[in-house]
């Protein structure tokens, strides 16, 4: 075995030992109504960091910093770190467990009831600065947080976030496994998986394996923002039935008769016997127009 394996290892151990301390200073239990479940594997928490591609100029929303195990290593690479954390237990220990990080600011709010411009600004930040999202998500958060940043009035540049192996890999799906989940995230930018984690990597230990995701956005988004209600208004109808053709799926999603349909999928070049789970976001993109300016506008 390795030294760098043995350093990792009595490293985690320490990690450990260190949530089980704090949590006891706190009078303190994971809260799974929170969905709280502390990473204490280095090795993870190092690949984490490395993902982030991070420098003393990047600024650096975590969402749920917890104990602030991760909170520490972005706080020693970026320039900035914004903390957003709705406990009031942790909120109030991460100030007192990191007193060197003079470049932290704790945000002890619901993550889905502030902006991002709202985040930046609270963190000294004007509404235009770039930033990095940098996060462990709460499981039962991680679509709506996603969405949040995705769509929010300012978007970040890069995503690192620990999600459940499954969510990554319906995040991940290219076209014949897609998803409206898949559809929301691939539209502003390109997932991958960076890193695969066991569920033993956390205290405690939750019941399924998880991956850190890493979304790189598109310097261009496909669709302006006054455009999203109509357009995911679309996909949501051609998901509505499952495995049904498209023609079937938005019409009846859209209360839309089948010819009209049909005529949009024609005038989009998409066969209208295809299935949505195998359209492309190009494809997606290409057949809202269709459906946003009408037929006779194209």
């Amino acid at each position: 075995m390795s030294a760098g394996s043995d350093m990792a290892k009595e490293k985690s151990r320490s990690l450990t030992q260190a949530a089980k301390s704090l949590l006891g200073s706190l009078d303190a239990r994971a809260k799974k109504s929170l969905g709280q479940n502390f990473l204490i594997d280095a090795g993870v928490l190092h690949k984490i960091v490395e993902a982030a591609e991070l420098s003393p100029l990047d600024n650096v929303v975590e969402v749920g910093p917890g104990l602030g195990v991760l909170t520490g290593e972005l706080a020693k690479r970026a320039g900035k770190v914004i903390a957003v954390e709705l406990d009031d237990n942790f909120a109030d220990a991460l100030k007192r467990t990191l007193p060197w990080a003079s470049n932290l600011t704790v945000v002890h709010e619901d993550i889905l009831k502030i902006a991002p411009s709202a985040l930046l600004a609270a963190g000294g930040l004007t509404a235009g600065s770039p930033y990095k999202v940098v996060a462990n998500l709460p499981y039962y958060i991680t679509s709506a947080v996603l969405r949040h940043f995705l769509e929010g009035d300012v978007r970040p540049s890069l995503l690192v976030v620990m999600v459940q192996k499954e969510v990554a890999k319906a995040i991940t799906a290219a076209p014949g496994q897609m998803s409206i989940l898949s559809v929301a995230v691939q539209l502003y930018g390109e997932p991958h998986v960076a890193v695969k984690v066991s569920s033993q990597s956390f205290y405690p230990a939750p019941k399924v394996d998880s991956a850190v995701l890493k979304i790189r956005l598109h310097k261009q988004p496909f669709i302006e923002p006054g455009e999203t209600a109509g357009f995911f208004r679309l996909v949501r109808a051609a998901f509505c039935a499952n495995r049904k053709q498209l023609v079937n799926s938005i019409s009846q999603g859209l209360s839309l008769p089948k010819e009209e349909v049909r005529l949009f999928l024609d005038t989009a070049g998409i066969e209208s016997t295809r299935r949505a789970e195998t359209l492309s976001i190009p494809e997606w993109v290409k057949l809202w127009r269709v459906f946003d300016k009408g037929v006779s506008a194209c």
